[in-house]
């Protein structure tokens, strides 16, 4: 069994693998908990603005006590499903870590991708299947395998965009 101490290090870690994968200067976080990888990647990188989206109330409240702890001004919390959520905006980059099947995140989530922009969907070994099963209008430009300090499992980054046309 993993010692819980070391938990903290390697989340960290695998939500900061994707910040060379960002695009743009919006970024919105699906399935935010307890603010992976968004909150950790505003705290980095404060010249995007992050929205945090997570439907639990509790995970929220978590959130929002983090950002202003931290003083984390590029940051933002929104409660709300994200099927549900339309804030008027699009983002450059939505991303995930752990919310779905990448079908069921693009279905869920593609409303709120900015024309150009791109999804990112944090995964654990290669979704060779997953990519098989995108909605029509959707293709995978990249899949990235990502190296994590400390993290003794797989990782890989599928890079989604809407296809023009």
């Amino acid at each position: 069994m993993r010692d819980r101490a070391d938990m903290g290090p390697r989340h960290i870690a695998d939500s900061l693998a994707v910040l060379p994968y960002l695009h743009g200067t919006t970024v919105l976080d699906v399935g935010t908990g307890a603010g992976l990888p968004g909150l950790v990647l505003a705290l980095v990188d404060p010249a995007r603005r992050y929205t945090l989206l997570d439907s639990n109330g509790k995970k929220t409240r978590f959130c929002e006590y983090a950002i202003d702890t931290l003083r984390v001004p590029n940051a933002t919390v929104v409660q709300a499903r994200v099927e549900s959520y339309r804030p008027g905006v699009s983002f450059d980059t939505v991303v995930s870590r752990a919310f779905a099947t990448i079908a069921d995140f693009v279905a869920h989530a593609g409303h709120l991708c900015a024309p150009g922009g791109r999804m990112l969907a944090m995964k654990g070994s290669h979704p060779a299947q997953e990519l098989a099963d995108l909605p029509p209008g959707w293709e995978a430009t990249a899949v990235h395998r990502l190296e994590v300090p400390g993290l003794d499992a797989e990782r890989h980054l599928a890079i989604l965009t809407k296809q023009q046309g």
